[in-house]
């Protein structure tokens, strides 16, 4: 790690911006009824409301592994399926839990972007209606996905109606909702269109721990509190996540957070992708970078600035940057690589 204690393994290691710090201490005065009977809930989930939609249900959570298994939960029963793509958070990240919670089975499909598509989709959808098999019953993606792309409106607008046709239910992480918001340059409620739940999260995006889940269909809802509580997700002290939302999305702090993580993560790109022995392996539309090094760079230059290798085998390193990395944080990691890959070359 850099003397400044800043890196480009995720926007987890950043910290809470200041106004998210604000907010809870603003919300720690006083008594206020439990379990979001408090006006703090009820602004957040106003906000909330606002960006998806008047009749949007708002639950929150305190966690984003929480926020996926509660939401599927909602809308699966032991004997169905989860088709997402194979780099899905909910698959290779979540130690299984989503499996374990919900009873179900995921149906992972590999893509080169992270993306799934109607073509993809129809492909995972076998053995309907025979009993010895796993019954799909909710597509999943990431927005932005795990490869730091974005699904743009379109393709959102075409996966949901593959989902419909066969009967499916849409659901969205979106841990970095906001980047790919700021990405497309729409609102948040836009960045999701088509799904029928998102997972909402705050957390990457300058809070301390806030994540929700948003019902974009009410109907699904209507249990959902019972799914909350018997999977240890109900806040007590509600307030203090709620505040953090608040402080997000009462004057656009979350656009301007995200818009800055992606602005760095596209700088980064450029300054790596000028260096020899260095490619940019993925479209750079969000706050992640993955890249190729000569193998022999990874490790001095990890120790020196953190971050992840994504593909031992191929070389391959993910950057991550926060809403609060800096030009100066992109300009030293920047001449950091290219010593490294020097230092090989000679």
């Amino acid at each position: 790690m850099t003397s400044s204690g800043r890196g480009f393994a995720s926007d987890n290691a950043s910290g809470a911006h200041p106004a998210v710090i604000a907010a809870m201490q603003g919300a720690n005065a006083g008594h206020a009824h439990a379990y979001g009977a408090d006006r703090w809930t009820e602004r957040a989930r106003e906000l909330i409301r606002g960006e998806f939609g008047p009749s949007a249900e708002v639950f929150f959570v305190f966690n984003g592994t929480g926020a996926n298994c509660t939401a599927l939960q909602a809308v699966m029963r032991r004997h169905n399926a989860v088709i997402c793509p194979a780099s899905a958070h909910i698959n290779t990240d979540e130690c299984g839990a989503p499996e374990r919670f919900t009873g179900g089975k995921l149906l992972a499909v590999p893509t080169p972007d992270g993306k799934l598509t109607p073509a993809l989709i129809e492909g995972a959808i076998t053995h309907v209606g025979f009993e010895h098999a796993s019954q799909p019953a909710v597509v999943s993606i990431t927005q932005s996905t795990e490869y730091g792309t974005v699904y743009s409106r379109q393709e959102l607008a075409d996966i949901a109606a593959a989902a419909r046709v066969h009967g499916l239910k849409l659901h969205i992480d979106g841990a970095r909702l906001a980047n790919a918001a700021a990405s497309l340059q729409c609102t948040l409620g836009e960045a999701a269109a088509g799904a029928d739940i998102v997972s909402f999260g705050a957390t990457k995006n300058g809070a301390v721990l806030a994540e929700s889940v948003v019902f974009l269909d009410p109907e699904l809802a209507s249990e959902f509190k019972y799914v909350r509580k018997q999977s240890a997700q109900l806040a007590s002290k509600m307030r203090y996540i709620a505040a953090q939302y608040i402080a997000l999305l009462e004057d656009g702090l979350w656009r301007r957070n995200a818009e800055s993580a992606n602005a760095m993560a596209r700088l980064l790109a450029e300054r790596a992708s000028a260096v020899p022995g260095v490619r940019v392996t993925q479209r750079v539309e969000a706050n992640e970078v993955f890249a190729v090094l000569p193998h022999a760079a990874i490790e001095p230059l990890a120790a020196e600035f953190d971050f992840y290798t994504w593909d031992e085998r191929a070389g391959e390193v993910r950057w991550v940057t926060s809403w609060d990395t800096t030009v100066e944080d992109v300009e030293r990691f920047g001449a950091g690589i290219a010593r490294a890959c020097a230092d090989i070359r000679d």
